[in-house]
């Protein structure tokens, strides 16, 4: 695209500094105020009214073309706008995915320490009604305080990852 670009410009310059110009059949080349026909100098030989109507017509080409070239210069930033616009609405949509990722990830871990504190709780209750009615032997009873122990720690695990 930047050659493309770059060879439009190019070929711009060129043209701007010999306009062609026809009149009355007759291919002019005009190079500033100078005009040629058949790569000699004819500006001398030529009366005041073809002069000027040449250089005037030169002239126009000369603004069309400027024109032109600027109606090009304004697409390119227009192109180069809508690219950058582009750009951004896609990282802010990555953006908004890695929030979302962040906040489900977020409730997951909220999740799980609620279930591991309810079960503590569960298991917590059970242990003491067992202990109360007395239908804990001693192995039993080293059994529950072992699970306990291992729902603390996974309740510390999913603080740990809030």
């Amino acid at each position: 695209m930047k050659y493309i670009i770059i060879i439009i410009v190019m070929a711009f310059s060129v043209t701007m500094n010999a306009q062609q110009v026809e009149k009355d059949g007759k291919t002019y080349e005009v190079k500033k105020d100078k005009i040629f026909l058949n790569g000699e100098d004819v500006t001398e030989t030529l009366n005041l009214e073809e002069r000027a109507a040449i250089l005037k017509q030169a002239a126009t080409i000369s603004e069309k073309m400027k024109m032109k070239e600027k109606a090009e210069k304004e697409a390119e930033k227009l192109e180069k706008d809508k690219k950058k616009a582009e750009k951004a609405q896609k990282k802010a949509e990555k953006e908004a995915k890695r929030a979302e990722k962040a906040l489900k990830k977020k409730q997951k871990a909220q999740d799980k320490f609620e279930k591991a504190n309810k079960k503590l709780k569960d298991a917590e209750k059970k242990y003491e009604k067992l202990k109360r009615k007395g239908k804990l032997s001693p192995n039993d009873e080293l059994k529950w305080l072992d699970k306990l122990e291992g729902l603390r720690e996974d309740i510390a695990k999913a603080k740990k990852k809030m």
